[in-house]
């Protein structure tokens, strides 16, 4: 029997039992992909990570974030709290930490305490922004069970944005965030009909609470998550996205998220035109919850 420690966080949230949970086994040496999966799946969360040495030594670590049901190239929470784990150890250089990942490497800096302790930390997404196809109003309203009409399209219509992983983004009423509900079949003929999606549909629904502020929603239901509590990766792309339409060289964004699950994540992002697009940063705090082994 093999043994392999783990520990669960919730990331984005300075509060245990809020934020979204991840659990990271921060030594997954001689695990299989297979193993990787089912372990995974067993615990059931939108995603967790095992960390690997790097292919090179000048990285932090090789990790792998896996769903309940396939492996992603990036994602936001799985970072931020794998950086928060890792600092904890002791394995982060003067408090940066770099990832290598399916995406591209993801740049990991810690977030402290007057103590010097890690809290939190802030993650740069591994590519500029893309993106991708726009869908159908009426489409995005029948998956979240909302009315055309409460789907805005004024600033952008439902488009697919990516900074490493693509999310569908949509701006709809606030009245109409509360009430969204992911309807699974609108899901799969979204996917069927959008050879694009390539046959995942990750939803990102906001709404504006007033300057530099929304609250979102992410709905994943093919994939195994009804909703996501705090979603990085969508919420880089929404801030990239929204500077996109502007003429301004940076934006700053709060992002509410996992309000309506009563899990209240706080997402901070930074979006900045570059040399070669616009790039995002998505920051966040963590709590320890709990530790044990897996035996395989």
């Amino acid at each position: 029997m093999r043994r392999y420690s783990f520990v669960t966080v919730d990331v984005f949230t300075n509060q245990r039992f809020g934020g979204n949970p991840l659990a990271v086994f921060p030594d997954a040496s001689g695990m299989s992909d297979a193993e990787m999966q089912s372990l995974a799946a067993e615990f059931n969360l939108s995603e967790t990570t095992f960390v690997l040495p790097p292919d090179d030594p000048a990285n932090t670590a090789r990790v792998r974030i896996f769903t309940r049901t396939t492996e992603m190239p990036f994602a936001g929470h799985p970072n931020v709290g794998t950086g928060y784990v890792l600092a904890q150890q002791g394995r982060d250089k003067n408090g940066k930490l770099l990832f290598e990942e399916l995406a591209g490497l993801v740049e990991i800096e810690i977030q402290r305490n007057e103590s010097g302790g890690p809290v939190g930390a802030t993650i740069a997404a591994p590519q500029p922004l893309s993106l991708g196809v726009e869908l159908p109003v009426e489409e995005i309203a029948a998956c979240a069970g909302l009315k055309t009409d409460e789907v805005i399209v004024q600033s952008h219509r439902p488009i697919q944005a990516s900074l490493g992983n693509p999310f569908v983004i949509a701006e709809v009423e606030a009245a109409a965030l509360k009430r969204a509900a992911p309807d699974i079949a609108a899901f799969r003929k979204s996917v069927t009909r959008e050879s694009a999606l390539k046959g995942r549909l990750g939803l990102y629904l906001y709404a504006h609470e007033g300057e530099g502020r929304v609250q979102a929603r992410m709905f994943a239901p093919l994939g195994g998550t009804f909703e996501d509590a705090a979603t990085g990766s969508a919420a880089g792309p929404l801030g990239a996205l929204l500077l996109s339409l502007s003429s301004d060289a940076e934006k700053r964004l709060d992002i509410r998220q996992g309000v309506v699950m009563g899990r209240p994540s706080l997402l901070q992002v930074v979006a900045r035109r570059g040399a070669d697009g616009i790039r995002a940063t998505i920051a966040g705090q963590c709590v320890p919850v709990l530790r044990g082994e897996a035996e395989l």
